[in-house]
């Protein structure tokens, strides 16, 4: 497999996708930076592009079919693609209600972003990336879906089952040169943590092996290395990045 040269990063306009994607810009690589937020995405390809990089913004609604396929036939048209990070998620908001309080349209919401858009993404891009002859898919995963959490029901079934499709779809795809893997954070300083009230993050603290809080950077090199020739044998994994709060 090639290094990639092209990547899509999804969820690219804040916290932890816009800090993948100021990661990878420094690579080499030339990004198409998706948020549904255009103005935060923007303002990453400014920050990008004023280092010295290279990245185009996309405003995308990733939950939207007809929006994802606009997008793909723009990335088709602009030519190869040789990688995909599906970062783009809902957070902010999520949570407070036990499953069995928990409303449908809150729960439709959650999965229509962190699963199904997902989802419609990995199709959307995975013909662009054979095409393109191999190439890497890393979703974002939570190791809330490994480790369960109260009043996020929603959020940890999509994120469980983000893993699962990365397994299916690592499976569809291997023999096609793609690679698909899952890297699983911890709760990771960003605006949403930051919501978190101070006991979760003392909570959290307490029981990892590290004892300090987790930072987007700690995530950032997983992800360089399964887009990278040094990663091209690992496929079909959830790989946990949480400083040893869970062990698997």
């Amino acid at each position: 497999m090639a290094v990639p040269r092209t990547l899509l990063v999804t969820g690219a306009g804040r916290g932890l996708g816009r800090t993948i994607a100021l990661d990878l810009a420094r690579c080499g690589w030339h990004l198409w930076l998706a948020d549904i937020r255009d103005s935060a995405v923007q303002d990453t390809a400014r920050r990008i592009v004023n280092a010295g990089g290279s990245a185009s913004p996309l405003a995308v609604d990733i939950s939207d079919p007809d929006a994802v396929a606009d997008l793909g036939r723009e990335l088709q048209a602009a030519g190869p693609l040789h990688g995909l990070v599906n970062c783009a998620a809902l957070a902010d908001g999520v949570g407070g209600s036990p499953v069995h309080e928990l409303p449908l349209a809150e729960w439709d919401r959650v999965l229509s972003v962190n699963l199904r858009g997902s989802f419609l993404m990995l199709r959307m891009a995975a013909p662009l990336i054979i095409a393109a002859g191999g190439g890497a898919v890393v979703n974002i995963g939570s190791d809330a879906a490994t480790n369960g959490s109260a009043n996020l029901a929603h959020y940890i079934t999509s994120k469980g089952g983000l893993a699962a499709l990365t397994r299916a779809a690592a499976s569809d795809l291997g023999p096609h040169g793609v690679t698909v893997n899952t890297v699983s954070p911890g709760l990771t300083e960003s605006e949403s943590a930051a919501k978190v009230p101070e006991t979760r993050h003392e909570e959290y603290r307490r029981q990892r092996a590290l004892l300090r809080d987790q930072q987007p950077t700690d995530i950032t090199g997983v992800v360089r290395l399964l887009l990278s020739d040094e990663g091209s044998y690992i496929t079909g994994q959830e790989i946990l990045v949480n400083g040893g709060f869970v062990f698997r």
